[in-house]
């Protein structure tokens, strides 16, 4: 895999590979190994050297120089607060959080029913539609084996579906709304997601219990952390794999 740590840094900086590369002494194709053959590691000095031009922790754009105590002091940093169940959630915190979103604005559930009747949320929705925010909804398959063996696993079955399925219909209007687009998947979720921009709610998913009643961390980006970008890229590898839908009922070609 390649380092899109270091990759994401000289973007950010505004340099180009030849730039950081004459800066550093080394040449360009020296740089681009750095990024794709990440396993060809740079001697420390240029680590260093890197680092202090792009204004980073040598430890974010190289993740194997942190300690395993810098791992832990990261992370706790990174977690705003716990709470035991999502139930305990204050309600405003939700669109709270998406009011704040300028970049980043995606929801990834199996249904997420509860936040399909909220009132604020569907405004929030709208507003940052029209602010050219992209906003993006990852619901469950409601035909998918993932989905059903969601629904045995709380104990209510087939209902799993059936609130998925609702939750679809409830979010309707904004099917409608530029920038907005949906998605349904079919992987083994263990997280509800809920990210805007550098900050997110992430809910867990507990064997026999509805995801009410299961933790969610409120959570936060910071230089060097890994929480956060662990839950995000997992966003991600739903999100490439999930099949758009263009109306609550385009549901026809899914796979159990």
């Amino acid at each position: 895999m390649a380092n899109e740590r270091l990759r994401g840094a000289i973007i950010e900086s505004g340099l180009t590979l030849e730039q950081v590369a004459e800066r550093l002494g080394v040449s360009a194709k020296t740089v681009e190994r750095w990024i794709n053959e990440p396993k060809r590691q740079p001697y420390r000095r240029f680590k260093y050297a890197a680092a202090s031009l792009l204004q980073c922790e040598m430890s974010f754009l190289w993740p194997e120089e942190r300690t395993s105590a810098e791992v832990t002091e990261a992370g706790n940093a990174e977690l705003i607060k716990l709470y035991p169940h999502r139930s305990v959630v204050p309600n405003r915190l939700w669109p709270q959080l998406y009011a704040g979103a300028t970049r980043q604005f995606d929801v990834l559930v199996y249904s997420g029913f509860w936040l399909t009747e909220d009132a604020a949320f569907h405004q929030v929705v709208k507003e940052k539609s029209s602010a050219g925010v992209p906003v993006r909804f990852m619901l469950g398959d409601p035909d998918s084996a993932a989905v059903a063996t969601r629904g045995a696993d709380e104990g209510i079955g087939a209902a799993m579906a059936s609130k998925i399925r609702n939750a679809l219909v409830n979010y309707a209007p904004l099917f409608r709304l530029p920038g907005v687009e949906f998605r349904i998947h079919s992987t083994t979720l263990y997280n509800s997601i809920y990210r805007a921009d550098d900050e997110m709610l992430a809910n867990g998913h507990l064997y026999g219990v509805g995801a009410y009643m299961a933790p969610v961390l409120h959570i936060q980006r910071i230089p060097g952390g890994e929480l956060f970008d662990a839950y995000a890229e997992s966003v991600e590898r739903v999100w490439e794999t999930a099949r758009p839908i263009s109306s609550p009922t385009d549901l026809g070609g899914s796979s159990a």
